[in-house]
């Protein structure tokens, strides 16, 4: 570890140099197959000619202005943004935190306008929303708020996947102006809720005039098979968030909404300096364009159904295996006991892989792996489970 930088990171102990596709090199020049693209982000892989490209040409062109003027390929990104997803406005920033932090100053203003002075937001354990204090008193993690005291109040957590436990609140509390939840959680290990449950919560906050926000940060550009998680249910939020894969690794977020909550942000009331600038905007467009031409939603649900049912073939009997479970390229392993001592091994064995929770590997593999490169992940990862547990 540099003496200059904070220790905010367990880094492992390699870096990379340059990538190619769904390889990364290191010093050494020692190649690995990417199994969880920059958690999520790399979605396209390493190096994408096209996505390249556009880099360099917007780079000798143009890259800031400031949101003071109109700034086109913000323009075009929104509308592209707006016709994948269903939604109808869109506010660009620069992650995913930020796409959260605008969804959750929206769902203030929402609550004002229908005269409750302290708008609540239902949230769910376990889910993971970002590191700013808004994001992170939402999130349902105490080790990732310990230490950060006061949080931000206004939430109200349930069970994830507790339709129930939703039904609750609503009798009890009537400050509640939104619900926010992630369609898969993620950092909680890939946790993948019953069918009909978002459409279930889209009821309940129909019901409540409610608004439903969806974090799509990590599942969302295709990453389940689907433009967004939601589209599964065939349903729509009231407010999406988007991020990670949007623009292959250049930093971007986006905050969409429909109906009155695309219109209550104001001139004066949000903004951002670095968000929406014509680089990370060219390249999220192209981006768009490769996954629309290519049909990448389709391919990473097909590799997704090929990878699961090799993992469950592979791992059948393993005593150490609790669960496998996923949604298109969103894969997790839980076993019973530490799954460090697997990522430590798989680096070893040339595969990047993440452990969450202690005990489940998580997988966001590359939307663009070929046949022999996916099942290469499934069949070094599972021989490394049943040899180290």
């Amino acid at each position: 570890m540099s003496d200059f930088l904070m220790n905010t990171y367990a880094h492992l102990p390699v870096a990379f140099t340059h990538g190619e596709g769904a390889w990364l090199f290191d010093e050494t020049g020692k190649r690995y197959l990417d199994a969880i693209c920059g958690l999520g982000v790399t979605g396209l892989g390493h190096a994408q000619p096209e996505v390249t490209a556009a880099i360099a040409a917007q780079a000798g062109q143009l890259l800031h202005t400031s949101n003071m003027v109109h700034i086109r390929w913000q323009e075009k990104l929104a509308e592209k943004l707006c016709r994948v997803s269903g939604m109808d406005k869109v506010f660009i920033g620069n992650s995913g935190t930020e796409a959260i932090e605008c969804a959750l100053k929206i769902t203030r203003l929402a609550g004002h306008e229908r005269g409750i002075d302290k708008p609540g937001v239902i949230v769910m354990e376990n889910s993971f929303h970002g590191r700013t204090l808004a994001a992170l008193s939402a999130t349902g993690s105490r080790k990732a708020q310990a230490g950060f005291e006061p949080l931000v109040s206004g939430f109200v957590r349930v069970p994830f996947n507790d339709l129930a436990a939703v039904e609750k609140v609503a009798a009890l509390d009537k400050t509640i102006t939104a619900i926010l939840v992630e369609p898969i959680q993620g950092e909680a290990g890939i946790q993948v809720p019953d069918e009909g449950y978002l459409k279930g919560l889209r009821e309940i906050c129909d019901r409540h005039g409610w608004l439903l926000i969806l974090d799509e940060i990590q599942s969302g550009v295709c990453r389940t098979g689907k433009w967004y998680a939601y589209q599964h249910e065939g349903i729509l939020p009231d407010i999406l968030c988007s991020a990670k894969a949007l623009a292959n690794g250049m930093p971007i977020g986006a905050c969409l909404a429909r109906g009155n909550a695309a219109t209550l942000l104001t001139p004066g009331r949000h903004g951002t300096t670095f968000g929406g600038n014509p680089l990370a905007c060219r390249t999220a467009c192209t981006v768009l364009d490769i996954m629309e031409r290519d049909n990448v939603c389709h391919r990473a649900d097909e590799l997704g159904t090929r990878m699961l049912a090799g993992f469950r073939k592979q791992l059948a009997g393993c005593k150490a295996v609790v669960d496998i479970r996923g949604k298109g390229l969103m894969l997790g392993i839980e076993l019973n006991q530490n799954a460090g001592p697997i990522k430590e091994a798989a680096l070893e064995a040339g595969i990047l892989i993440n452990v969450t929770r202690d005990t489940i590997i998580r997988m966001l593999p590359p939307m663009i792996l070929d046949n022999r490169q996916a099942d290469t992940i499934v069949t070094t990862v599972s021989e490394l489970i049943l040899s180290k547990t």
